[in-house]
């Protein structure tokens, strides 16, 4: 699920926005008619979409984006004059008067993207801390010493018992440590 959350000066406009993508299958996280309720929305949020109009009763949509936690994209509506005059950048805009099938096609688009950067993400391995590479480190050098396991030995045996058990490296780490010191 993406996060959209619609940030417009009159809250009867965003809600008819929240309907019109609830009806094409979006979920709306919320609704907001400042700048601040948005970003008050975001707190807990890891990524999504950003709604909202050239500007809000607090703030305008460059200070908002500005704003923005990493992960956020934004989609601007405003007049056509108004996205003449500022260069947008990395935010995506919407000419009003607008048109359904237009904001639709755009949020998917969005949508997608996110969802591709979901999917790189996850697919990067996570870098370890120091304390956990410590910790596989210190499982090793145990391993070495008792069992007379050489270096790539004690790794493979910890990652072996890591995929066999469906634990982590640092967490077999911890198994082999905790097992061997008794």
């Amino acid at each position: 699920m993406i996060n959209i959350i619609v940030a417009l000066p009159k809250i009867e406009d965003a809600k008819g926005i929240r309907g019109v993508l609830m009806k094409s299958g979006f979920q709306v996280t919320a609704v907001c008619s400042t700048g601040a309720q948005c970003l008050s929305q975001l707190r807990d949020l890891s990524d999504g979409i950003v709604i909202c109009a050239y500007k809000m009763t607090d703030m305008i949509f460059t200070e908002l984006h500005d704003c923005l936690p990493p992960g956020f994209d934004m989609l601007l509506m405003a007049s056509q004059a108004v996205l003449n005059e500022y260069r947008c950048g990395d935010i995506v805009c919407l000419a009003m008067p607008l048109k359904v099938h237009d904001l639709i096609n755009t949020v998917d688009m969005m949508s997608q993207t996110i969802m591709r950067r979901r999917r790189k993400a996850k697919a990067e391995p996570r870098e370890r801390s120091v304390e956990e590479t410590a910790l596989i480190k210190e499982a090793k050098e145990l391993l070495m010493n008792r069992n007379h396991m050489t270096e790539e030995e004690a790794y493979r045996y910890i990652q072996k018992c890591s995929m066999d058990s469906g634990t982590n490296m640092v967490e077999t780490a911890q198994m082999v440590l905790t097992m061997m010191r008794d």
